[in-house]
């Protein structure tokens, strides 16, 4: 895998917008702690999943897995701007969603997909913006290959859901508990993912089983630090579309609780990844043992896996010797 090339400090989906993210605000994103810290891998928790509503937030699990977005230039956040921090379903976030699609970049199927989901939806959410520090190879990597991240979870018994990879850029998922559905990449490159999902839900919550379709918008960006330190900044949009009688049976009962959840569902998986890279730091070996452990994952992307872990570790002890003069200096005298 190329790596990133991370340069500038820049926004790539809401630039017209000037928002900017002071340096101290990106790092309380990611618990303010410098990635230098160990963090064991008992850290490693996936998102708390909702076990209701399934049907409805299938598509958010799988943009949450999917997660990446742009990264925001440094300053304040213009107080007279939408605050891109917060989630929300205005008309104005769903436009700027659409704008954002790269329709005359996708073959004449994909782009028959996403028009009729975006023709057809009735559920639009713009998940709020998270900043994580992490890798930014490791990140793509993570971003491509969600049956990896998914494989982490299943493989240390916290999650239930199970992905598996049927061709070059289509999963098939399942929760266990009534939710099946097919997640396909229709469109990738380093700062812009679409995908196109689509559910079914067979459970106690509906008499018949239930059809949903989304479109996902992942956007995200890029950026080094003066210390060596990256930052990625991920935003998700997700166009969704569910059969007649289970809209009208998630918007009276379950509305607020589908978006809570599902922005829930972003942050934590976001953290995830940032933990993730901040374990290879520290226990490249231990990513790299867990990695061979993965169930139902390629050989290839469990050997990238672990060459990953590798190079952040060989990265990390390397920005750490290049502060370390620095730090020991002896005092000026006079």
């Amino acid at each position: 895998m190329a790596a990133v090339d991370v340069k500038v400090l820049r926004c790539g989906f809401c630039a017209p917008c000037a928002h900017v993210l002071p340096l101290r605000s990106r790092r309380s994103e990611v618990g303010g702690r410098s990635a230098r810290f160990p963090v064991p891998t008992s850290d490693l928790r996936p998102p708390t999943l909702v076990g209701t509503i399934k049907a409805a937030i299938i598509v958010a699990l799988t943009g949450i897995i999917l997660a990446r977005c742009s990264i925001l230039e440094a300053g304040t956040l213009n107080s007279l701007r939408p605050n891109p921090f917060k989630a929300t379903t205005s008309r104005a976030a769903r436009q700027d969603a659409i704008r954002s699609i790269p329709l005359d970049k996708l073959d004449a199927d994909a782009r028959s997909k996403v028009t009729s989901v975006l023709s057809s939806s009735n559920i639009f959410r713009r998940l709020p913006v998270r900043v994580v520090q992490c890798d930014p190879d490791l990140y793509l990597f993570l971003v491509q290959h969600p049956d990896v991240v998914v494989g982490i979870w299943e493989t240390l018994g916290l999650s239930q859901l199970t992905m598996r990879k049927i061709d070059r850029d289509t999963y098939r998922l399942a929760d266990g508990d009534g939710t099946l559905g097919s997640v396909e990449c229709l469109y990738r490159s380093h700062d812009t993912h679409v995908v196109y999902v689509e559910g079914r839900y067979d459970g106690p919550l509906f008499t018949t089983p239930v059809r949903g379709w989304a479109v996902l918008i992942l956007k995200t960006g890029y950026v080094r630090e003066p210390d060596g330190r990256y930052y990625i900044t991920s935003r998700l949009d997700t166009f969704t579309h569910l059969e007649p009688g289970g809209v009208e049976f998630l918007t009276k009962t379950f509305q607020p609780l589908v978006g809570k959840a599902a922005d829930s569902n972003f942050i934590q998986t976001v953290a995830f990844l940032g933990s993730l890279s901040r374990t290879a730091e520290v226990n490249h070996r231990g990513v790299a043992r867990l990695a061979g452990r993965l169930h139902g994952v390629h050989s290839d992307a469990r050997r990238e896996l672990a060459r990953l872990a590798e190079h952040i570790a060989q990265r990390s002890i390397r920005l750490t010797a290049h502060e370390l003069p620095s730090r020991s200096a002896p005092a000026k005298t006079r």
